[in-house]
């Protein structure tokens, strides 16, 4: 049984990850009736939205209406994804208690989800964190194709520790690395996580997975007793990335959730409320989601 500073932190990203990727909008009102019941469950960080171009991903054109709609909960940090100077401006005017800049080390990967290099990324980012200087919002960096890249494949490394060092050379605070196409192992997570806070040993380090190849949870698991504490996932187990061919949902907050309990791991969500939310989301996405527990209920259930 774990100890109660083990708690780890449940960053729940179905309002941007998990909706940017379906076919049909969902209207702005029904993403802060979601977000409303989402900061009610103890989850503590939020990702409301991004504030990337409407021409770019069209589900996310209503960010600025969205966080001006949410009622905001003591406790949980509300975030928002950036990806250029405009967009971090933006933020701003929103009052985000966080942003997220994104960069892919697959360079190819790169170059197709943000149009970039990576040295012009993080020339970017260097612009970001002028424009955010002196607001007191939280910077956190993702590296994305962490643990393999669609277009070049595994990525050393020596790049994964590069781009932190990067990261933290700028003013960056907190670091995620992202499976973003879901080619990660257990065994691969552990090693990667492992060396990384050999180097940066109080580096606040955030796993975000997709479940592509059915390895989320064991991962996040295999994350955990590497030391681990912070993990983003999508309610019902949706999302994806446009620029990530075969790539499919996020790993499931509920049975993310409900792992992590049966484990003796405190999450402090309750998982009742997070079920209930995920069985609401296949009517207001028009299909099914991919989520167990919500399925088959908790692993305690009983029957007569």
């Amino acid at each position: 049984m774990m100890h109660q500073q083990d708690r780890v932190e449940i960053n729940e990203v179905v309002l941007r990850d998990g909706f940017q990727n379906e076919p049909d909008f969902v209207p702005t009102e029904d993403k802060i009736r979601l977000a409303d019941g989402l900061s009610r469950t103890g989850i503590r960080r939020l990702e409301v939205s991004s504030f990337v171009s409407p021409k770019a991903i069209p589900n996310l054109r209503d960010a600025a209406d969205v966080l001006r709609g949410i009622e905001r909960v003591p406790g949980v940090r509300y975030t928002a994804l950036v990806p250029n100077v405009r967009g971090a401006e933006r933020a701003l005017e929103g009052v985000v208690d966080e942003v997220n800049l994104v960069m892919s080390i697959g360079e190819k990967h790169n170059l197709a989800n943000m149009r970039m290099t990576c040295d012009q990324s993080l020339a970017q980012f260097r612009e970001i964190m002028t424009v955010i200087a002196g607001s007191g919002i939280f910077v956190n960096g993702t590296i994305a194709t962490t643990f393999g890249c669609p277009f070049e494949g595994r990525q050393p490394v020596e790049r994964v520790l590069w781009a932190i060092d990067s990261y933290r050379e700028m003013g960056i605070e907190g670091i995620t690395i992202a499976d973003t196409i879901g080619v990660a192992n257990p065994r691969q997570v552990d090693e990667l996580t492992t060396t990384i806070f050999r180097h940066h040993p109080d580096l606040p380090l955030t796993l975000h997975l997709h479940n592509t190849r059915d390895l989320g949870l064991a991962n996040a698991l295999a994350a955990y007793d590497a030391g681990i504490r912070s993990f983003d996932s999508a309610l019902g187990g949706i999302g994806g990335c446009p620029y990530a061919p075969g790539a499919t949902g996020n790993v499931c907050t509920e049975d993310l959730v409900h792992m992590f309990h049966n484990c003796g791991i405190d999450t402090g969500v309750d998982l009742s409320a997070l079920i209930g939310l995920s069985g609401e989301l296949p009517v207001l996405l028009g299909h099914g989601t991919p989520g167990y527990v919500v399925k088959a209920g908790t692993s305690d259930r009983v029957y007569a």
